[in-house]
């Protein structure tokens, strides 16, 4: 008789498609694999890898793997993966899913980073149904960092943070993860299961079939927990962890269906596709803007920006040679600026009103505020650039524009202003230890100025307009318009377009426009 040959054989399981034909490692490292030995990653990757093969859904699927053992699961899994910081995979694969609806999205996610870290993530993209699966991964412990206790630590259980075991007293009870997200309305299907024997491993097999299912029908939110050893950590053999995971963990992790309502459930409206890019200026009110060319004079000298509309023309008028020791440091290719006050003084409307301006005008814009945690008298600043580029970060940590509204803002933000950028003070005079002679300044009492116009909060505006008046960036028409935008009021529209002129005024009437 003689001996069976490989044809002789059917094969029932074989390595997943989804899985790399080879897992890279370093060159020093070839030897070893990522996850320990007995370590239950290894399974759990089989299982979902084998799901995404049956459900034929390779090239669409999205793995989200952020901080823990498992950040390593884009060696192994040829899907589209992306790197979340911790606890924050929910929150990323929301955004994801929602801006590629078409795709299937999967959070893999370890206890120490979802239930702790990641406990608001996950307990609000539960509780808004977002449609993907999470893959919790609970094996009661930081494994990754040392064997710290973590949220699903169980009472008495030791670790580098409870030496001599976790006490309700002090580090409190373990988190019910499945039970807490069960009591919510949204999710469709949370299921608990382990790796404790071959009978569980075959449930889990299915939990988290069912769990991707679900987003492939478009039903909502899944969850499934899986019991998972870590001889490492724990200091066991492997068999004798698995036998923990099943004898052990299950008093306090009990396993079972929480909530499966997949067989009522009904696909969930697709959000809207976003607008084209063409539509945003009619979507922000924008549309008609004056997309201004920029050229830059030098007395009698011009340089222009290439790139825009040569109609409209908007001159950025630079100090001749003579009347300057150091170059301007902002061009009207780049304008940085930093504004910065107390809170109620207007700040951030400010910015906002020079976004909305740039945005008229074509420009790229960003605009990022700041503000202390007071509910009076606090800090308050915001960034704000205006680039014929596109702007690479919203930060603004070396402006040439600085508008302090008050003296500690001065102080704070003096030093950062670019050489040759300005610096523009709501005071009566520079202090003596935030002067700097590679700078423009001009120090004012732009309240004052408020004053005059009835109104003492548009100190602001006054202060908008003079930064206006020197730099030249924006057209007139641009400014009219955003600040009819974003004042609603009559009076106070016409007030705030009284002091952005009376600041034009202030400083054409300082020694011609020459600042010291």
């Amino acid at each position: 008789m003689s001996s069976p040959s490989v044809s002789d054989y059917t094969v029932v399981r074989s390595k997943a498609k989804a899985f790399y034909d080879r897992y890279e490692r370093k060159d020093e490292l070839q030897h070893q694999t990522h996850y320990c030995p007995g370590c239950g990653h290894g399974i759990i990757h089989k299982m979902l890898a084998s799901a995404i093969d049956e459900l034929g859904i390779q090239n669409r699927t999205i793995l989200i793997s952020p901080v823990g053992c498992s950040v390593v699961a884009y060696y192994y899994f040829e899907v589209g993966n992306v790197q979340a910081a911790h606890g924050r995979a929910p929150a990323v694969g929301t955004a994801i899913k929602r801006s590629h609806p078409g795709s299937i999205v999967v959070s893999y996610q370890g206890d120490g980073d979802l239930s702790a870290i990641g406990s608001a993530e996950i307990l609000h993209a539960a509780n808004r149904g977002e449609n993907i699966p999470a893959i919790f991964v609970n094996n009661a412990v930081y494994s990754m960092t040392g064997g710290q206790a973590a949220p699903t630590t169980l009472l008495s259980q030791k670790s580098t943070t409870t030496p001599n075991g976790r006490s309700a007293a002090t580090e409190g009870y373990p988190l019910r993860v499945s039970e807490l997200l069960a009591t919510l309305e949204a999710p469709v299907y949370i299921a608990r299961v382990g790796l404790g024997d071959n009978k569980q491993i075959a449930q889990a097999d299915r939990a988290i079939r069912r769990a991707v299912e679900n987003q492939v029908r478009g039903l909502g939110f899944s969850l499934v927990e899986v019991q998972s050893p870590c001889p490492t950590i724990w200091k066991m053999s492997a068999v004798d962890a698995q036998k923990w995971v099943r004898d052990v963990m299950q008093k306090t992790y009990p396993l079972g269906v929480l909530r499966d309502h997949t067989a009522e459930a009904q696909p969930r409206c697709a959000p809207e596709p976003p607008p084209l890019l063409d539509r945003i200026p009619e979507i922000l009110g924008t549309e008609g803007g004056e997309a201004s060319h920029i050229s830059i004079s030098r007395g009698k000298e011009s340089i222009t920006v290439n790139g825009w509309p040569s109609e409209n023309n908007v001159n950025l008028w630079v100090e001749p040679e003579a009347s300057r020791a150091k170059p301007t440091a902002f061009s009207a290719a780049d304008l940085r600026i930093r504004m910065a006050g107390f809170e109620g003084q207007g700040v951030l409307l400010a910015g906002e009103v020079l976004a909305e301006a740039g945005l008229d005008a074509g420009l790229e814009v960003s605009w990022l505020p700041s503000y202390g945690p007071e509910m009076r008298s606090g800090t308050s600043n915001c960034h704000i650039r205006l680039s014929h580029e596109s702007i690479d970060s919203p930060l603004v940590t070396s402006p040439n524009m600085l508008l302090a509204m008050n003296e500690p803002s001065l102080k704070k933000f003096a030093a950062s202003v670019q050489p040759g950028g300005w610096i523009l003070y709501n005071g009566d005079a520079i202090p003596d230890d935030c002067k700097r002679d590679d700078v423009h300044a001009l120090a004012f009492p732009f309240t004052q100025v408020g004053y005059k116009l009835v109104e003492p909060r548009v100190a602001n505006m006054v202060l908008l307009g003079t930064l206006f008046e020197i730099t030249g960036v924006l057209p007139q028409a641009c400014v009219d318009r955003a600040l009819r935008r974003l004042v609603k009021q009559a009076r106070w529209l016409e007030i705030d377009e009284q002091a952005l002129a009376r600041g034009r005024e202030l400083y054409r009437e300082s020694s011609e426009g020459v600042m010291p």
